[in-house]
Order: structure tokens, then C-alpha cells, then sequence
């Protein structure tokens, strides 16, 4: 193995929820009068913390989402979770196979911590991290795409930044992954891969990723 830690995003990387969130996000957001198709929200918000979301909503409308918002967005999504969230496709076996190699892996967020482990014990995965490897946006000043959530969970698992891989499928999180000097790789079932060209290498199954992170090709 090339690396010393794999950092994990959450949604979309290790739970298939980007679709069940953005359908809720859009649906609430045109409730409130802000008409957002689906892909509208996978454009503009996939990958936000929810202090972005109010930024861009206000920056584009003038108004400000009602201090509710984030409760009630967050009660519909978790909701939603617990009847269809499912593990993306191949990633229990990732995790198993860097655990039974000993290569220290843990999840980065800019979701809630409460989040995070709602979706992680709905799939399964839980077991897999445990709460000391579990790290979200609410952890730091700034959320991606600044670096700081991957350079605060390097630091709390005793890895430098330069032996740390980003497993990413948002353009934020390949830009704050970068800023941080850190290898990321491209999750592109769900984002084209243009649009994670800053990525060291992109992939769209996770059957391709124990490779990528094993290979020694720049």
C-alpha cells in the first residue's frame, strides 16, 4: 500500500445518498419558493456543508432560508434514509480489505456528525469506522473546499498530509483534498469526470480503487 491513510467522503463515497438527499433538497427548496430541479441541487450544492447552501441561496435570491431549515431538511433526509439508504456498491469490500491489510482508514464529512452515523448504522458500515474515525465539517472552521476537515482528520489519526489518499466524488472535495497535499481519486459514478480533473486518477466502480491506491504509476 501506497499510503499510510485513506480518507473517506461519506455521501456518495461510502453510502448511496447524494440521490435521496438531492431529491428532498430540491423538493424543499421549491417549497420555499426557490424552484430547484434535482439537478439543479447535484450542480450547485453536492458536496456543501449547510452553511454553504445558505450562503448560495441568499447570494442568488436575497432571501434567507428560515431558521427551521436544517432541522426539517435534516428529519426528511434521515427519514428517507432509514427506508432506502443502501452501502454504495463494492465499498464494504474496500473497507474489509484495507482493515485485513492494516491500512488505517477513517471518514471525513461535510455532513453533521449525526449524520454521518445515521447513515453509516443504516448501511452497516458503523462497525467498519467506529467513532473515533468518524470526522465531519462541524470538527472545523471552515468546510471543503478548504482543507482543513482532511488536514484536522490526518492529524487526529498521526498521519502527515503528503502519505494520506482522498476518496472524493465532489468537486469541492477534490479541491479541499488537493489544498490539504494530499493524493485524491475520483469517484465518478454520479459526478462526470471533467468535472473531477483535479483528481490524481478518477474511477467509477470501487472494485477499481484497491488498485489505484496500491499502484505506483504517476
Amino acid at each position: 500500500m501506497r499510503y499510510d491513510l485513506v480518507i473517506f467522503d461519506n455521501d456518495g463515497v461510502l453510502v448511496d445518498s447524494e440521490p435521496i438527499s438531492n431529491r428532498h433538497l430540491a423538493a424543499y427548496l421549491t417549497e420555499l419558493g426557490h424552484p430547484t430541479s434535482y439537478e439543479d441541487s447535484i450542480r450547485d450544492y453536492m458536496g456543501s456543508a449547510m452553511h454553504r447552501i445558505h450562503e448560495l441561496v441568499l447570494e442568488r435570491s436575497g432571501r434567507r432560508l428560515p431558521p427551521d431549515f436544517d432541522t426539517t431538511f435534516h428529519d426528511r433526509v434521515f427519514d428517507a434514509f432509514r427506508q432506502e439508504l443502501q452501502p454504495v456498491a463494492g465499498v464494504s469490500e474496500v473497507l474489509e480489505k484495507l482493515r485485513a491489510d492494516g491500512v488505517p482508514y477513517c471518514v471525513a464529512s461535510s455532513g453533521s456528525h449525526e449524520r454521518i452515523r445515521v447513515a453509516l448504522r443504516t448501511t452497516g458500515l458503523y462497525d467498519l469506522f467506529g467513532e473515533d474515525h468518524i470526522f465531519s465539517s462541524e470538527d472545523v472552521g471552515r468546510g471543503k473546499p478548504a482543507p482543513d476537515l482532511f488536514l484536522h482528520a490526518a492529524e487526529r489519526m498521526g498521519v502527515a498530509p503528503e502519505r494520506c489518499a482522498v476518496v472524493e466524488d465532489s468537486p469541492l472535495g477534490v479541491q479541499a483534498a488537493v489544498a490539504a497535499g494530499m493524493d485524491v481519486y475520483g469517484y465518478t459514478a454520479m459526478t462526470p469526470a471533467a468535472k473531477l480533473a483535479a483528481a490524481r486518477d478518477r474511477f467509477v466502480h470501487m472494485a477499481e480503487l484497491r488498485g489505484l491506491l496500491t499502484s505506483t504509476h504517476k
